[in-house]
């Protein structure tokens, strides 16, 4: 026999033994991916619980990515202002425009906006309601337009350390406790 054909077969072979050797109960599966995700602090714990990802449509206005609802014309209100001021827009419905500095590098289930590129400085903490849809992976560097209602959040330890691992900026208060400016989103739009 060739080595090519060997090589081919191998790699055909070797993966479906494994799969044949793997005896473990479909339920117990299930468990054991439920755990999983369960350990993940914010992550839903079943990914079917977002919407999959629409196909991009291009808007009339250059924006190039839709999630979520269509925008509804909501209160603009610049980043900058939200950062310095976030109690005055707490529990408020408003539209927001900054840049993605970051994204979520697991799902894709947040995204932080920040008005400039400095890395240190304060952002917005931008999540989907219900979990009901998520931005690609790759987001950081986009610009956005994003509709939600504004939320002052205290985190826990736990919540700030793992958004610090997947490379997010958490400020904390002079107290030392993480704090951020959320905005629960209904609707995103993207474009490069």
């Amino acid at each position: 026999m060739n080595p090519l054909r060997t090589s081919l077969m191998l790699l055909v072979a070797v993966p479906l033994l494994a799969l044949a050797a793997d005896k473990t109960p479909a339920k117990d599966k299930a468990v054991k991916a439920d755990k999983a995700a369960a350990s993940d602090c914010h992550h839903p714990a079943d990914a079917k619980t977002a919407t999959p990802a629409p196909t991009p449509a291009a808007a009339q206005d250059g924006w190039k990515l839709s999630r979520g609802e269509p925008l509804k014309g909501a209160t603009a209100v610049k980043l900058a202002d939200l950062i310095a001021k976030p109690q005055a827009h707490d529990g408020k419905t408003v539209l927001l425009e900054g840049r993605v500095r970051k994204a979520c590098e697991r799902k894709g289930c947040w995204m932080e906006l920040a008005a400039d590129d400095q890395v240190k400085s304060p952002g917005v903490r931008v999540t989907f309601k219900d979990y009901g849809f998520f931005v690609p992976l790759d987001s950081a560097g986009a610009q956005a337009r994003v509709e939600g209602v504004v939320k002052v959040a205290e985190l826990s330890e736990g919540h700030a350390s793992h958004y610090e691992s997947e490379g997010a900026v958490v400020p904390r208060g002079t107290d030392g406790k993480p704090r951020e400016v959320q905005l629960v989103a209904t609707g995103v739009e993207l474009r490069r």
